[in-house]
């Protein structure tokens, strides 16, 4: 059986004068508020790292780091504890994850509400131990990242 001429198997006659080859532009696809949310959380966790590596880095004794004194246990104790604030510590992981949670929200990905409830904790324990300092700052990624879990969760109307 052959079809009528100007048909598509399985669509019917074709419309000629509807048919267009150029190519359909969709609006970009922006993030929801949640991924939004999470996006700003990675931001805010990338400058937080980056400040924190901005006030310390200019007290470290790089040219003694270089020169072994840590290896050879001949460092201060002022520049042990610099190193364990810079290189040693957290800042490059702080950075590293910023820019993962950033990466998940721009693609919609929705991070669960104990990555949010941890951090604050840290930040909260670190507080209390060591009193007010830059762990403050914890609470502003924190709060995004529940905040986007929470706006997750709601049922939507």
């Amino acid at each position: 059986m052959s079809l009528p001429r100007g048909s598509t198997p399985g669509l019917g006659p074709a419309k000629l004068s509807t048919m267009s080859t150029a190519p359909v532009v969709h609006p970009p696809v922006r993030p929801a508020l949640p991924g939004k949310l999470t996006v700003w959380a990675g931001r805010s966790m990338v400058l937080i790292a980056v400040a924190h590596t901005a006030v310390f880095a200019r007290l470290a004794p790089w040219s003694s780091w270089l020169a072994g004194d840590l290896r050879n246990h001949t460092a201060d104790t002022d520049s042990v504890a610099t190193f364990w604030a810079l290189p040693g510590g957290f800042v490059v992981v702080l950075a590293l994850l910023g820019l993962l949670l950033a990466r998940a929200g721009r693609q919609g990905e929705r991070i669960p509400g104990y990555v949010g409830w941890t951090i604050l904790a840290w930040g909260a324990l670190a507080v209390a131990l060591i009193g007010p300092s830059g762990f403050l700052l914890a609470i502003i990624p924190s709060a995004l990242l529940i905040a986007a879990d929470l706006t997750a969760r709601r049922p939507s109307r």
